[in-house]
């Protein structure tokens, strides 16, 4: 079975950042799938789990109200492993393009009083948010990206070379 690209990652190497993960044609439209990482895997204690959701909430929000992104955004959601998230785009723009909207939606988080959308009708764990621990995640990572903006190490995935045999077969990292 063909690894997935998001698994041909190499975790202990990604540091927090913006990558891109994939990039997809639909019809005849390009999709980029990217990863905005904000703890370093297996390294960092991941992202606590009431404070993930209200990011979810609150910056999915704010994505989809942007003037300027909202017809580009398709999905914004969190990774299984908690250390970040994933955000699909219409189109093919390279992670720098796309700092200034994840700094602004970081940086949204601040702002909100409430979290959108936490009730039982809209959510369906609406008691699962941590505005708090939401607000401290994101000043952390809105400070990392502004200190690290000209590190280019903050804008490219690393890669992890998979060997395979004559006969086909992958290795794999234990």
């Amino acid at each position: 079975m063909e690894l997935i690209q998001s698994f041909a990652v190499d975790h202990t190497a990604i540091i927090p950042g913006i990558f891109v993960s994939r990039i997809d044609t639909v019809g005849t439209e390009k999709v980029t799938t990217y990863d905005i990482r904000l703890k370093r895997p297996n390294r960092e204690p991941v992202i606590d789990v009431g404070a993930m959701h209200t990011l979810e909430h609150v910056i999915a929000t704010h994505l989809r109200n942007d003037p300027e992104w909202k017809d580009d955004v398709i999905y914004w959601g969190p990774m299984g492993c908690l250390t970040g998230f994933y955000l699909i785009l219409k189109g093919s723009r390279a992670p720098k393009e796309i700092y200034k909207l994840m700094l602004d939606s970081f940086k949204a988080v601040d702002d909100a009083t409430e979290v959108p959308g936490a009730t039982p009708v809209n959510c369906g764990h609406y008691l699962m948010h941590n505005l708090g621990m939401a607000k401290w995640y994101a000043a952390e990572f809105v400070d990392y990206l502004e200190k690290n903006a000209d590190d280019p190490m903050i804008f490219e995935y690393p890669k992890t070379d998979r060997l395979v045999t004559s006969g086909g077969q992958n290795f794999f990292d234990s």
